[in-house]
């Protein structure tokens, strides 16, 4: 126990040192179509950022894919969800099984950076990460080079520089966009990133949201994590935080503390008894709400799409599973 807050404390520490993000220079803003009304399968590639620099980043993206007759898209949903909606999510079985270098579905998508955290990897949130791709997201993780699970230096210090390789994952993006032969080419609404993580990989979350970021980055999820220096400055983007009452690791103060510090539309989502992360495993406790509040964030920060915010409330909140607290929300 006395590690494990050492482990939180020194995350909260790595305020100093943190420089701003860069920011991407912003384009003429692509068409972009309404949210989507139908699940979709699920493709995944990798690549590895600048392989022969000093930081290489390797990164595992799902995007939305065309469905075949060997992997149907997932079932829309079609019984009551934890709102009793009935949006197009993420429900069914087949959002775990990606097909590599599946052809990319038709339109443009918006993208969620997912930064893992200490001694993790990105395929070890592919359950949720996965199911975001089957609600109409492209999902892109970075494996931290001093941080992941195979890191031969690791160093928890280096949470510090993560917050510059989203940036810097944004930019390669943006010009994968427009690279012709690219699958991706055309597909990316790069007016519509959000930022999220789990646990250090919350933390490199806020920090992307340093002052003078780019207008890209429209949203923050910060999952059992909390923020860094600079975080949370302008422009104003909504975040929602999502944390275990009992979180042995990062405790739940810490991630409330960074929503009272987080300027604009924000909202809380908390677990009471639960812990560091279990509730981000399908069939634990919790994950539904998770999902179900993820995705409605999503929906509305990245697709302008009114209804999953009115969904969210209901979504998030189940008598003895979650909380649900909001600022600014609106109406």
């Amino acid at each position: 126990m006395r590690v494990q807050r050492l482990v939180a404390a020194l995350l909260v520490a790595l305020v100093a040192g943190c420089g701003p993000a860069v920011a991407a220079t912003d384009d003429r803003v692509p068409p972009f179509g309404p949210a989507p009304l139908r699940p979709y399968a699920v493709g995944v590639r990798q690549f590895v950022l600048d392989p022969d620099g000093p930081r290489p980043l390797p990164v595992t993206v799902w995007y939305p894919a065309e469905p075949t007759a060997a992997s149907p898209a997932p079932a829309a949903q079609t019984t009551p969800g934890p709102s009793g909606g009935t949006a197009p999510g993420p429900t069914g079985s087949s959002a775990g099984f990606p097909r590599r270098d599946a052809p990319v579905a038709a339109g443009r998508f918006p993208v969620v950076v997912h930064s893992h955290g200490l001694r993790s990897l990105p395929e070890l949130h592919a359950p949720l990460t996965t199911r975001w791709a089957v609600a109409g997201f492209v999902v892109a993780a970075p494996t931290y080079p001093r941080t992941n699970l195979r890191a031969r230096d690791f160093t928890r210090a280096d949470v510090r520089n993560q917050p510059a390789d989203g940036w810097r994952l944004i930019r390669h993006l943006v010009r994968l966009d427009a690279r012709p032969g690219d699958p991706l080419a055309g597909h990316l609404a790069v007016d519509r990133f959000a930022a999220a993580g789990h646990s250090a990989g919350g933390f490199t979350t806020a920090g992307m949201f340093a002052p003078g970021h780019s207008p890209r980055l429209r949203a923050g999820i910060v999952i059992a994590g909390g923020g860094l220096a600079g975080s949370f400055a302008g422009p104003v983007a909504p975040v929602l935080f999502v944390h275990g009452g009992a979180d042995p690791v990062v405790p739940e103060s810490v991630g409330r503390a960074a929503y009272a510090r987080s300027l604009g539309p924000a909202a809380f989502l908390g677990l009471p008894g639960q812990g560091h992360g279990e509730y981000l495993t399908p069939g634990r406790p919790g994950f539904a709400q998770v999902l179900a509040a993820t995705t409605d964030f999503l929906r509305w920060t990245l697709y302008d799409d009114r209804a999953a915010l009115r969904r969210l409330p209901a979504d998030a909140r189940v008598p003895g599973v979650t909380t649900l607290t909001t600022r600014a929300l609106p109406a």
